[in-house]
């Protein structure tokens, strides 16, 4: 039954579970399913990137520590195939497993053991903001003119440009993949240059006010985004940090 979401009704929302403990697939099966989702379960690395463009999930909750392949290896190719709402799941005490996690790309993390009520609640707020990306984008798709000279150019601040109805990012005349988290963030941030952010302020623009976890995702996330749009990550001039408020994108040519 869940081993065959794909067979399912695709009407259903559908997450795809990456877990090799037995006890956990089976708590989840119940728990996600008395909550309508439809679920199909991977029980290693290997299997859940050889199933996942079958199962076409709206959202991947991954363990971190996996058979054949790690979470990490996973979520850093899921990474390159979609922009996909991924949950990494791990061990209470591996805190610098969960930043190389959300490092490569996973969107939010619960560590082990932990509340199905939490975990429900992170999962339908990332599945909000994904659906709601998709409304957003579609519908500046929808509305852009089809002459070209009439179509608005994407945002441009300094040397990158961010194109919402396209999702395309070109940072100093190269493109960038971003997930859609980071996308979504450097698009509020870059929409607010000059102005400071304050943390509150960004978590609930990306993440949702429902959001339940801590600021560590909204840290990591800016440390990725620094990565790829700053000429020396170590030494931004373009996402600042603002000591005890938050954060602001600037122009390092003014």
């Amino acid at each position: 039954m869940s081993d065959n979401a794909e067979d399912s009704d695709r009407g259903s929302t559908t997450i795809l579970v990456v877990e090799d403990e037995p006890a956990y697939v089976d708590a989840l099966e119940v728990a996600l399913e008395r909550e309508g989702f439809a679920v199909a379960v991977a029980r290693d690395g290997a299997e859940a990137l050889d199933r996942f463009d079958d199962v076409d999930p709206d959202l991947v909750l991954l363990d971190l520590m996996l058979p054949k392949i790690s979470g990490v290896d996973v979520c850093r190719e899921l990474r390159v195939r979609s922009t996909v709402p991924i949950i990494m799941v791990t061990a209470k005490s591996a805190e610098i497993d969960t930043v190389v996690g959300l490092e490569v790309g996973a969107d939010d993390y619960v560590t082990k053991p932990y509340r199905m009520r939490e975990l429900m609640a992170r999962m339908r707020s990332l599945l909000r903001r994904a659906e709601f990306a998709a409304v957003e984008a579609e519908s500046l798709v929808r509305s852009a003119v089809v002459s070209d000279a009439e179509i608005a150019g994407p945002l441009v601040v300094g040397d990158i440009s961010i194109d919402v109805a396209r999702h395309e990012v070109v940072i100093r005349r190269q493109p960038a993949q971003l997930p859609l988290k980071e996308f979504e963030l450097l698009h509020y941030l870059m929409s607010n240059a000059g102005n400071v952010l304050t943390r509150d302020a960004l978590i609930d623009r990306v993440w949702g006010h429902d959001y339940v976890g801590d600021t560590k995702t909204l840290d990591v996330h800016i440390k990725r985004l620094r990565s790829k749009v700053e000429p020396d990550p170590s030494k931004p001039t373009c996402i600042i940090t603002i000591r005890g408020l938050g954060y602001k994108f600037e122009d390092p040519r003014l």
